[in-house]
């Protein structure tokens, strides 16, 4: 290891462990400066009840990066899998759940042509989505161009996308802005298939099925492996992330909250933690996201005031709640086959239902008929719960961050309306419930000191990825603050557990990039 300042990277979440395994291991000195007292960030698992453990934010694994998982030795460090590919199950209150499995519809009643053309559906969509997952490893390309070395990245989505054929790329082209809620209207009859299919398309955003770019938000969800549940919940990554950057000779200070990034001598100096520590550093690599680094932590002040400008109306106000229950029982869900109660369960019985349900965001109110994605892990994954018994733990849309009545005076009325619904599609589930938590998105901007409270740190759309995200001018990692990197969902690629952020600024800084 090198002598001198070390690298400070602020958070411990998947992508401040990532960047910090692999400054390590290319011989950097390393420290990690984590404000809670355990590692894992918003993808943390922790005990919300007596004995009843939960993945906090993020419950399942869409996009973990494969190369990442090896490089890394994840697995050697822990990381262990109770169901990869997990089916979705489409809840309907009436007659047998829809059930896809792949491309593949195995269970429900669709007319006939749905289900013929699902699977070429399905095919296609991943065609473009593999589009975008090829970029998750690049930087992204630069808006201007001195030399015709910086021309290359976006030679490169270029030539992905011709690589598509004529009829393929033409389409990708044509449905790549478009509101999922179009596309599924031009594919299918069915309205529980197009539901589940919307749900893909909305879930962590604060976008309807109606809105643009919600097929650019589905199709960066489809990029990665399918949904998968780690044995011991989303926690058990950043686990192994965190074994693996301290074999790699990283250190990691955990009750460690950064108060300040310091300036000195025309770059970054170090970091000022809120004991009142200063920590010198030879650059400081921020997994926080955008508004945090660049605002708060750093100071606009150190910005050209047109970035400040950028910055500060970054899209990244949350509409996602997370309800949480530890069960007496397993639950029964109407229509759903007793071996389906384990897989990924969707509550959206049409597309026309999400784009209602989102319409109360708009109007800073609760939906009171919300989406629901649902997982019953302990049906996989004993380790959470104690024998016999059960945690569900569910994301809920629409609950907006700016909720006009108050998360104070409406959390107990929204948390009655969940339940409500939850007792419709599963009889007898509210005379199990044993314990309850509800995150609001305050309560996640609060415990897990992220702007707005939203997961990705900022909206996926087009107008914020790739050159775009956060915001142009500190979209590729380095900040205009020489020493100065972010590596966390609000980078390129975006939200969701998958590392790229972390590895890619990682081996920007190891290069001596510049914004």
């Amino acid at each position: 290891m090198t002598e001198g300042p070390p690298v400070v990277v602020i958070g411990a979440g998947h992508n401040g462990l990532a960047a910090a395994a692999y400054l390590a291991r290319a011989g950097r000195r390393v420290l990690v400066v984590e404000a809670q007292g355990h590692v894992g960030g918003a993808a943390v698992t922790r005990e919300f009840a007596p004995r009843f453990r939960v993945s906090s934010v993020a419950h399942l694994t869409h996009l973990l990066d494969a190369e990442i998982v090896r490089e890394l030795g994840l697995r050697r460090h822990g990381l262990e899998f109770a169901r990869t590919r997990l089916r979705t199950v489409a809840l309907a209150e009436q007659g047998e759940a829809l059930v896809l499995d792949g491309n593949r519809i195995v269970a429900g009643a669709v007319p006939d042509a749905d289900r013929a053309a699902y699977g070429p559906f399905i095919d296609r969509m991943r065609r473009f989505a593999a589009v975008l997952a090829r970029q998750h490893h690049r930087v992204p390309p630069r808006l201007a161009w001195a030399r015709w070395r910086d021309a290359l990245p976006a030679a490169a989505l270029g030539l992905d996308i011709r690589r598509l054929g004529r009829d393929d790329m033409r389409e990708f082209l044509r449905v790549v802005t478009m509101a999922i809620y179009d596309v599924l209207e031009e594919s299918f009859a069915s309205p529980a298939l197009k539901g589940a299919l919307a749900v893909d398309a909305v879930l962590g955003t604060r976008l309807g099925s109606r809105s643009g770019n919600s097929v650019f938000s589905y199709l960066h969800r489809l990029g990665g492996g399918g949904p998968a549940l780690p044995r011991g919940g989303v926690g058990s990554v950043c686990d192994a992330l965190a074994a693996a950057a301290r074999s790699a000779g990283a250190e990691i200070r955990l009750d460690s909250p950064v108060a300040a990034i310091t300036v000195g001598g025309g770059g970054v100096a170090g970091v000022r933690l809120e004991s009142g520590e200063s920590i010198a550093a030879a650059a400081v690599v921020s997994s926080a996201d955008p508004k945090t680094t660049l605002l708060r932590l750093l100071g606009a002040r150190h910005l050209e005031a047109e970035l400040a400008q950028r910055v500060h109306h970054l899209r990244s106000t949350g509409t996602a709640a997370k309800l949480h229950l530890a069960l007496s029982g397993l639950p029964r869900f109407r229509g759903v086959a007793a071996g389906d109660a384990g897989e990924r369960l969707v509550l959206a019985p049409s597309a026309t239902y999400v784009d209602e349900a989102f319409n109360a965001a708009k109007y800073r109110r609760y939906s009171s008929q919300p989406i629901m994605e649902i997982t019953v892990p302990t049906v996989h994954d004993g380790t959470l719960a104690p024998a016999g018994q059960h945690v569900l733990s569910a994301i809920v849309q629409f609950a907006p961050y700016d909720l006009a009545a108050g998360w104070d005076a409406a959390r107990g009325r929204f948390q009655e309306c969940v339940l409500e619904l939850l007792e419709r599609h599963a009889p007898g589930i509210r005379g199990q419930v044993l314990a309850a938590e509800l995150l609001t998105p305050q309560d996640i901007e609060r415990d897990f000191r992220i702007s707005g409270g939203h997961w990705h740190h900022g909206e996926l759309a087009l107008d914020q990825a790739l050159m775009l995200r956060p915001v142009p001018g500190a979209a590729r990692y380095a900040m205009p603050v020489a020493g100065l990197y972010l590596c966390g969902a609000g980078c390129h690629p975006g939200g969701g557990v998958i590392g790229a952020a972390g590895r890619n600024a990682a081996r920007v800084l190891l290069a001596g990039g510049s914004p």
